[in-house]
């Protein structure tokens, strides 16, 4: 992930960013990031967050973090993706209930009395649960205190504006044009 810190204070600029990458990567998202712009400006104070996914965030399911296959009545399914494996699991006990889903080991599942179809359109991780979680890390990079934000999200790029006194239009537009940065892929606006 490339990183642009702009801030007065080259100490707290360092330390802002060692923070952003430990809280990503403590979440799991770090590798999913292309890009992140941290604007630091503690005597305003303002801080904006400016960061582009790897790709547009989509509602997973079973079928895209597995192998599924039916055999002898019985849905085999063989997980791809070790981060969905907890989801698949509670999304199948929902459904199909603890008796109807065997573990065989930790990544090979079978489902008695199920329809491939069914179980592959099975939503195991949400758009919006990834949207949350990706913004809760930002505001978690914000310092206590800050409490006023604001957040633009358009395709791969969420941009968190953030204040602790009312907003005024220029630390709007100020983040709106970083937010315009980021989608146009880091270009000067």
């Amino acid at each position: 992930m490339d990183i642009e810190v702009t801030a007065e204070d080259k100490f707290g600029g360092i330390a802002y960013e060692s923070l952003f990458v430990e809280i990503m990567s403590d979440i799991g998202k770090a590798f999913q990031l292309e890009k992140a712009m941290l604007v630091l400006k503690p005597e305003v104070p303002l801080f904006i967050i400016s960061i582009r996914l790897r790709a547009v965030p989509t509602n997973r399911t079973v079928a895209d973090v597995s192998n599924i296959r039916t055999e002898d009545n019985m849905i085999h399914i063989t997980i791809t993706d070790e981060r969905y494996a907890p989801n698949i699991l509670k999304e199948l006990w929902k459904k199909y209930g603890k008796d109807s889903v065997d573990q065989q080991t930790r990544f090979d599942l079978e489902i008695k009395n199920a329809a491939e179809k069914d179980v592959s359109s099975i939503v195991v991780a949400s758009e919006e649960e990834y949207l949350k979680e990706i913004i809760g890390a930002v505001w978690r990079t914000m310092p206590e205190g800050i409490k006023n934000r604001h957040t633009y999200i358009d395709g791969q790029v969420i941009t968190v504006i953030a204040t602790e006194e009312i907003f005024k239009p220029e630390m709007l537009k100020e983040g709106l044009a970083h937010h315009k940065k980021m989608i146009e892929g880091g270009k000067d606006v």
